[in-house]
């Protein structure tokens, strides 16, 4: 069973080893680690951590914040491929496919970016659509969504008027980027958070804007 933690810790020289230990000692393993963001004095990381089957995420929670100076964001199932080149195999992905060339993104952007689902939405005569979705993208679709056309990547207000109920009822954090200049987005959710950090809307933004110009 492997487990997607986010954790912020102190960045100091120790810190993840300290923290390698602490989850080693209730029994897991660190499969791999992406550094989501540095600040003052922290990094954001996420660990992709596997543990015995049978464990509970409970005890990681707590193994790490016994570490003075560690606080966990969210822990996740994961079930994800490991890798450590995943935007450039996407956009390979995309740009080699016969067809359904959208299709292969959305499928493709949730394992890249750590999220639980993504869609791409559009504008037509009446208003919003989703063009193509994830197989993880909910059936209730967003028909009004008013911040479209989008000029740059951005995190969304999750409980804004125009979410639908049944994805404020999952607290899905949501953000969103153009795909070029076709009116298009990339939108992600990510049910049960965290909050997309500053370092992860610019991540979607390069990605969306590589994307759009292998698909023009």
């Amino acid at each position: 069973m492997s487990y997607l933690l986010r954790v912020q810790l102190p960045d100091r020289p120790g810190s993840l080893g300290s923290l390698a230990v602490a989850l080693g000692s209730v029994g897991a393993d660190i499969l791999s680690l992406d550094v989501v963001e540095r600040g003052a004095g922290f990094a954001i990381d996420d660990l992709v951590v596997d543990v015995e089957p049978g464990s509970l995420p409970d005890t990681l929670i707590t193994a790490a914040e016994n570490l003075p100076g560690v606080s966990v964001d969210s822990i996740r199932p994961y079930a994800g491929i490991l890798d450590t080149h995943r935007e450039l195999e996407l956009i390979d992905q995309v740009a080699t496919a016969a067809d359904d060339r959208l299709q292969v993104l959305v499928d493709g952007a949730p394992r890249v970016l750590r999220v639980g689902w993504s869609v791409v939405a559009d504008l037509g005569p009446h208003g919003a659509y989703r063009v193509v979705g994830s197989s993880g993208a909910p059936e209730t679709h967003a028909t009004e969504i008013p911040w479209m056309p989008l000029e740059k990547p951005t995190a969304l207000d999750g409980e804004g008027d125009w979410v639908p109920q049944v994805w404020r009822d999952m607290n899905t954090t949501l953000a969103a980027a153009p795909l070029g200049t076709t009116g298009r987005v990339l939108m992600l959710g990510r049910p049960g958070g965290p909050e997309f950090r500053p370092s992860e809307i610019a991540r979607l933004g390069y990605l969306a804007g590589i994307i759009a110009t292998v698909l023009s």
